[in-house]
């Protein structure tokens, strides 16, 4: 009963049930979540080097004369912060795998020459996304020390622990998912869900949100950090429309030359898919 159960969670169009969706989500989170707390275990042995790493923009603020220090709340202050480094360690060495789950259940069902769009996209995802964190991470030192200069100069920048690191890994997570979402674009246009024209006709309205995006990730008075990670964002979106383009242009190309070899043309071909449907 079971399997006769599974077997009709789709329709007779092949579409699966919202039930399906829900249990397929589930799966993929957890393989997501295992993923991680595999790369937990990686993280914890170099969460202190990491730690070193982040903080450098508070060291950077004493050598400029400013007395600042990172401090912590509590006796367990130490051992939180070092779990929440491994955690987002974790995140980076597992995002291969979480971002094939992101892309698997939106594009389910591929064929096997459509398998290739999906070693695609983890080969340009993945390492866009670490650059993306790179690049939150190129500007965290100029956001740290512009916050500090709203304080007077003669008193002591105290940073909690927690509340330091809090903001910086939001901060470098939300820049390397905007550096990704450009190659989701590509990949919708490649199985053929979105036209190229469709993605630069939105110029616009990308752009917006774009900065809208970038002045979110970024403290509002920090204008210089918002366009320096908005800039690539943008290129990389513009990019992605290209290749659309293109990739249209050579399916449209390829589609016509098939067209010919039986005598008709696009608008023959057109209405005989609608009289099909």
């Amino acid at each position: 009963m079971a399997k006769t159960k599974r077997t009709r969670e789709k329709d007779t169009e092949g579409n699966m049930s919202l039930g399906a969706h829900l249990i397929e989500l589930r799966n993929r989170l957890i393989i997501s979540a295992i993923a991680i707390a595999l790369g937990l275990v990686a993280g914890w042995f170099l969460s202190a080097w990491v730690w070193d790493v982040l903080r450098i923009p508070i060291l950077q603020l004493e050598v400029d004369g400013r007395t600042a220090q990172i401090t912590y709340g509590d006796i367990s202050g130490g051992f939180d912060t070092r779990v929440q480094i491994s955690l987002f360690i974790a995140v980076l060495i597992a995002s291969p795998v979480w971002l094939y789950q992101i892309w698997a259940f939106i594009v389910p069902g591929l064929k096997r020459k459509e398998m290739w769009y999906a070693v695609g996209f983890l080969g340009t995802a993945v390492p866009l996304f670490l650059l993306g964190v790179y690049a939150g991470w190129s500007v965290l030192p100029n956001i740290v020390r512009l916050m500090s200069t709203f304080q007077p100069q003669e008193d002591a920048f105290l940073i909690d622990a927690r509340k330091y690191l809090d903001f910086t890994v939001k901060l470098l997570l939300a820049i390397g998912a905007g550096f990704v979402m450009p190659v989701f674009l590509v990949l919708l246009n490649f199985i053929g869900v979105l036209r190229g024209q469709a993605i630069l006709k939105s110029w616009r309205l990308a752009i917006l949100i774009i900065i809208l995006f970038a002045a979110i990730t970024t403290p509002a008075v920090d204008l210089a950090s918002m366009f320096l990670l908005a800039a690539p964002i943008i290129a990389l979106y513009f990019i992605a429309a290209g290749i659309a383009i293109m990739h249209d242009k050579r399916i449209d190309k390829r589609r016509s030359s098939e067209l010919a070899e039986y005598g008709l043309d696009d608008d023959t071909a057109a209405e005989a898919d609608s009289e099909s449907t």
